[in-house]
């Protein structure tokens, strides 16, 4: 059994028709609650609990420091290649798409890691478009066994692997693995993905069972919000993260937010998530999983980011470039065109850093030494 069996009992339609039935009462009930199941969480992401902002913020903000301390970890990406045999109708990096592809080099790889290692950094992420042929598991262990002498924690955002793949990743020093189902709306993801290997909706949405099998020690879910109903997508991503939770319970668990940006295509969002409805998303989040790690990208805006890190925030990128390369030559004119989507805090780190200290929290650049995994 894996999550497909599960998933596949859940009415899209009439998950949404819940969301949207739910009472100011629900939400009180959920907010006097310890531990809310599934049913509580809709109740925290629906229109009726608008109103209770405030509320939700305060409690988020209290579970945070309980279970975190005044702390936040910061990561960096690092795009490996841009080179994409998928179509994916709202992705800089589709094959459609006129940009310049480039897949990185060691050396090139050395001289990125030696821009980022000046910035201070020991967690970082490794991006990659799907293209197997020039990026394929090969690639991404050599690159992982070049940087682990180097950071304290890698993680990867690549294509879905198989579980023996996964098992080679991590005895390489792979710690953890992103993988977001883009929409769980099956109809819409296959208008959204019209060829390669992302258009399999099922081993896509299993990828996070075959990781819990190989026993990584932590799995990011969450869902492109744009795509389709940012509301019942959630809610989705609600049910994803309580099954592995109750499956696979030795593995630690991330939940991201990461908003449709402008990239080359010009894709609009069919939804639109406002501010302070992405705030209400979080802090649902953190009541529903008050152990769960919540990330926040570059993607939003400073100003955003400041002020909602203090009530649920966890993790946060401090510094990104979306195209290969983009680190050791970021002055040199004309890498925007390698781009995934484009970026909204271009803030240094050291900006980021000082921001998370005038919230009162420590930034942390380094929590987690790999030997202690074993």
């Amino acid at each position: 059994m894996t999550f497909l069996d599960h998933f596949n009992q859940l009415q899209w339609d009439e998950l949404k028709m819940t969301i949207h039935s739910q009472t100011a009462a629900d939400v009180e009930n959920a907010l006097h609650s310890t531990r809310l199941n599934h049913q509580q969480f809709l109740a925290l992401i629906s229109p009726a609990a608008e109103p209770y902002l405030e509320a939700m913020a305060q409690k988020s903000r209290q579970l945070t420091r309980q279970r975190f301390g005044n702390t936040l970890q910061l990561f960096i990406p690092l795009y490996l290649s841009n080179k994409c045999t998928n179509i994916c109708t709202y992705c800089g990096f589709s094959l459609g798409n006129k940009i310049r592809r480039k897949t990185l080099k060691m050396d090139e790889l050395d001289r990125e890691v030696a821009a980022i290692k000046k910035m201070g950094f020991d967690h970082i992420l490794l991006v990659t478009g799907e293209a197997p042929g020039t990026v394929g598991v090969s690639y991404i262990k050599s690159v992982i066994e070049r940087l682990r002498p180097h950071f304290a924690h890698i993680s990867i955002e690549v294509q879905p692997l198989d579980q023996e793949d996964y098992q080679s990743l991590m005895a390489a020093g792979l710690d953890a693995v992103l993988v977001y189902q883009e929409t769980y709306h099956r109809s819409a993801y296959e208008q959204y993905h019209l060829r390669g290997s992302k258009m399999n909706f099922n081993y896509r949405l299993e990828t996070a069972d075959r990781l819990g099998r190989a026993g990584i020690d932590k799995i990011g879910v969450g869902a492109l919000i744009g795509l389709e109903d940012w509301r019942t997508d959630s809610a989705m991503v609600a049910a994803h993260l309580d099954y592995l939770e109750k499956t696979y319970w030795r593995t630690r668990y991330s939940i991201s937010f990461p908003r449709l940006r402008p990239c080359e295509g010009d894709f609009q969002p069919v939804s639109v998530i406002s501010d302070r409805q992405l705030v209400q998303l979080i802090c649902a989040y953190r009541l529903f999983k008050p152990e769960a790690e919540l990330s926040l990208s570059t993607r939003e805006s400073a100003a955003f980011r400041d002020n909602v890190l203090p009530l649920g925030i966890t993790t946060m990128s401090a510094y990104s470039s979306t195209h290969p390369g983009g680190y050791a030559n970021d002055n040199i004119l004309g890498n925007e065109d390698l781009e995934q989507f484009t970026i909204d805090d271009n803030r240094r780190p050291e900006a980021v850093a000082d921001a998370i200290r005038a919230k009162g929290l420590e930034p942390v650049w380094k929590d987690w030494t790999h030997c202690f995994s074993h």
